[in-house]
């Protein structure tokens, strides 16, 4: 009943003070939550201004406040360790009981549309939902929103906590999904997955444009929207809205909750003007971050990248971008709960997959951005503490900009949070470059996180590597595995200075570099020779391949994962 009550406060003109004085909680509060253990939890909402709510939970935790002048609440909740069968009651002007809450893990899961992409479309998706029935791994998603300011929070009324079953895991984000079934499988505790993603969007959307005022490409970005949208009515566009927005609740008050056979009703969005757009920089933190803030998380993922890897500039920008969204985040989630979610908490992200026609070059240059960014990842995870990349250079397709095997990427993920979050004996990445020798002739090339013992995908020597001189030509180069090493030669370099690894855009098809636990090394270089000169170079920018007639994915050969 509760978005039926939220609209009618929503849509009431007569007798609105009547109505808005009902006792209300964000739609993050609902059955079937999950709310993060040993720690306290807000739990806010709204009320009419100044009146006294107090919130008291089965396992003997109460909380009471005041609502502000504004009537706004937020309470802060004391949660035990893991566990399931609680409730909740909140007591104002009205009584709000919500059931079944799980204490245990909460993970928020943030991103583009790759993060967004649903178990459904993915290899394997028929046989693994049907055994993804998982009650006390449940997930939250919202629909895709924006706005031009902060909301309080999602105009989605169909957005609610689900356990995990058949139907839930299909239409559920692939990366999340995994990540929280491994998480949950290995802890044995109740995982919650809040799942954000929005397709197509920037990182500049995912941030408050205040803290990217300093950024020349973010404002250059601003004023080109503001140019596009000369041509567009702000106010025409707001009273569209205005008028779909209406619609949409009414649709839902008289129990619609489909669009077709296969979506649910979703809150509108505007398109038209940038300046109120999807890819205007904010405005996707203002309605899928700013509402779920400060909602008691152990850690997030990320996987988002592609929207800021059109060029090779672009791409180098991302590094200093992500780097600035990751310390936002924790600094702001860290004050808003009051100190409660850790203000370093784990924050791991995904490299790009592969994509494009498979590497030919022994490096390829300014056609290749995607390498860019994901250098720029690697530097990002090796710079900031408590933060990680998942490797995913043997996953994509060469054609399509939304691979299906999302598996590797989700449970690469959770390996990271469960050594590293959780203090698991596990190796949760693939072997890492550490540092090179010159001898001679030789590079010599140096790992940790090797596991067991480093491998080739399949038989035969690493084939990914090259190697240059002063003259920074680069040669293909013969590699041999030796422990911990990799020991690179070429018969044209016999001088060597640097080496780069799988440096393509879809290095995917090479001899890639693992360890025997089946995690692939990242892409690297040990050069810190310019990318891109602006003096000289026109940025080149990536276009999505011709897609020919009947063209079916499949996925690629990769050593299996064996933790």
């Amino acid at each position: 009943m509760r978005p039926i009550r939220l609209l009618l406060c929503s849509l009431s003109l007569a007798g609105m003070s009547q109505v808005c004085a009902q006792l209300r909680v964000s739609n993050l509060f609902g059955d079937n939550m999950v709310l993060q253990q040993n720690t306290s939890n807000a739990v806010w909402g709204f009320a009419t201004p100044r009146e006294k709510i107090s919130v008291k939970a089965s396992w003997g935790s109460k909380a009471s406040t005041t609502a502000d002048d504004q009537g706004n609440w937020k309470i802060m909740l004391a949660t035990p360790g893991a566990d399931t069968g609680h409730h909740l009651l909140l007591t104002g002007p009205n009584t709000i009981r919500i059931s079944n809450v799980a204490i245990g893990e909460v993970w928020l899961c943030m991103g583009q549309s790759n993060m967004g992409w649903a178990l459904g479309n993915t290899f394997g998706a028929e046989d693994e939902a049907a055994k993804a029935s998982f009650p006390n791994l449940r997930i939250f998603k919202s629909s895709r929103e924006h706005w031009h300011e902060p909301l309080k929070q999602s105009r989605d009324l169909l957005a609610k906590w689900s356990p995990c079953n058949p139907a839930v895991a299909t239409a559920t984000s692939a990366v999340s999904y995994y990540f929280g079934r491994k998480l949950h499988g290995e802890l044995g505790v109740p995982v919650g997955i809040i799942v954000q993603a929005y397709a197509g969007t920037p990182i500049e959307g995912w941030m408050p444009k205040e803290i990217q005022a300093d950024d020349p490409r973010t404002r250059t970005v601003m004023e080109n929207y503001k140019k596009l949208s000369r041509r567009f009515s702000k106010e025409e566009a707001l009273k569209n809205f205005g008028r779909e927005l209406r619609e949409y609740r009414a649709k839902i008050a008289a129990g619609q909750t489909m669009k077709n056979k296969f979506k649910l009703l979703a809150p509108p969005t505007i398109t038209k003007p940038a300046i109120l757009g999807h890819q205007y920089p904010s405005h996707i933190f203002n309605a899928m971050v700013h509402p779920v803030r400060p909602y008691g998380i152990r850690g997030a993922i990320w996987y988002q990248g592609e929207r800021n890897s059109k060029d090779v500039p672009q791409a180098l920008n991302y590094r200093k971008q992500l780097a600035q969204l990751i310390s936002f985040y924790r600094s702001s989630w860290h004050k808003l709960s009051e100190g409660n979610v850790a203000a370093d908490f784990p924050f791991y992200f995904t490299q790009l997959p592969s994509w494009n026609p498979p590497q030919e070059k022994p490096v390829e240059g300014i056609e290749s951005p995607w390498t860019v960014n994901r250098e720029m990842m690697r530097l990002v995870a090796n710079e900031i503490p408590n933060t990680a990349m998942a490797v995913a250079i043997d996953t994509g397709d060469a054609i399509a900009l939304h691979p299906k095997n999302k598996k590797p990427i989700g449970i690469r993920h959770a390996y990271l949070a469960l050594k590293d979050t959780y203090g698991k004996n596990i190796v949760a990445s693939g072997p890492r470059f550490m540092k090179q020798s010159l001898q001679g002739n030789r590079i010599v090339l140096e790992f940790d996180s090797t596991g067991s013992g480093m491998m080739t995908a399949r038989p035969g020597q690493p084939g990914a590597f090259a190697i240059a001189g002063k003259d920074r030509k680069w040669y293909r180069a013969q590699a041999e595995i030796k422990g911990n090493t990799v020991i690179l030669t070429a018969a044209k370099v016999p001088n060597p200075l640097a080496a780069r690894y799988a440096w393509a855009m879809n290095p995917s098809q090479r001899n890639l570099l693992y360890n025997r636990e089946g995690l692939p090394a990242s892409p690297f270089r040990t050069d810190k020779w310019p990318l891109f000169d602006p003096q000289n170079d026109e940025p080149l920018t990536v276009h999505k391949p011709e897609k020919p007639e009947n063209y079916q994915s499949r996925d690629w050969a990769r050593p299996a994962m064996t933790q």
